[in-house]
């Protein structure tokens, strides 16, 4: 099974200092049939205006991914965390027993623009902690690179969760495979370009949620950058 989600049919809110859209329900936007895909919870875009943000506040029990797809994003927590997230950087942060933090756009001049994706942990009252890192762009061209995955592996965020996430670049008629194994479940993200996934055309910020397919093949039509969820 294959659903196409349009970037044009998700929710959305402009706060004039803060642009939008919701994937799946959040907030003030509310869709029975988009409360999340398996332990996926929310994937937010957002656009944050010049030194504007989010201010302190508090999360729980639940894993927090950042991914800057260009300015920067200033995190602050009060486990002592402060640091800036630069494009092409990401971050997690696992909420658990509580934390409080706050993000902000620290350029006077140019808006930050981000995915902030939340996913359930596979258990409640975790140690909050926080995790940043930036990942060679080279490595993930017509190929996957692994950024987040529960066990850290190939110098990925960790995440307490049974779900990895994936990024690929593809160049204009490029085609990547990937497998699915027995049992699993995918769902996909077009950051940027257009893409052909087993005859489903999709565009940038079209989600494609997966089940009972044992692979995909990705055509890109144009330069794209895809980032793909694996999840129980």
């Amino acid at each position: 099974m294959l659903h196409v989600r349009r970037a044009a049919d998700r929710g959305a809110a402009d706060y004039n200092w803060l642009k939008t859209a919701y994937t799946f329900s959040f907030s003030g936007y509310h869709d029975p049939d988009y409360m999340g895909f398996r332990d996926l919870r929310v994937i937010n875009e957002d656009v944050v205006a010049p030194s504007r943000g989010f201010p302190k506040h508090p999360h729980r029990d639940m894993e927090i991914i950042t991914y800057v797809l260009s300015g920067a994003l200033e995190h602050r927590d009060d486990l002592g965390n402060v640091s800036v997230l630069k494009a092409g950087e990401l971050q997690r942060m696992t909420a658990g027993t509580g934390i409080r933090h706050s993000e902000a756009n620290p350029s006077g001049a140019e808006p930050v623009h981000l995915y902030q994706i939340w996913v359930l942990p596979d258990r409640e009252g975790l140690e909050p902690g926080y995790e940043q890192k930036g990942f060679p762009e080279a490595d993930r061209r017509g190929a996957w690179q692994t950024v987040v995955s529960p066990d850290g592996r190939d110098g990925s965020l960790g995440i307490h969760q049974d779900v990895s996430i994936f990024l690929a670049d593809l160049e204009a008629g490029r085609t990547l495979e990937r497998p699915i194994a027995a049992g699993r479940h995918a769902w996909v993200q077009v950051i940027r370009g257009s893409v052909v996934i087993n005859g489903e055309p999709l565009l940038t910020s079209d989600g494609l949620a997966v089940s009972d397919v044992s692979s995909l093949s990705i055509r890109a039509d144009g330069p794209s950058e895809i980032l793909l969820f694996d999840l129980a």
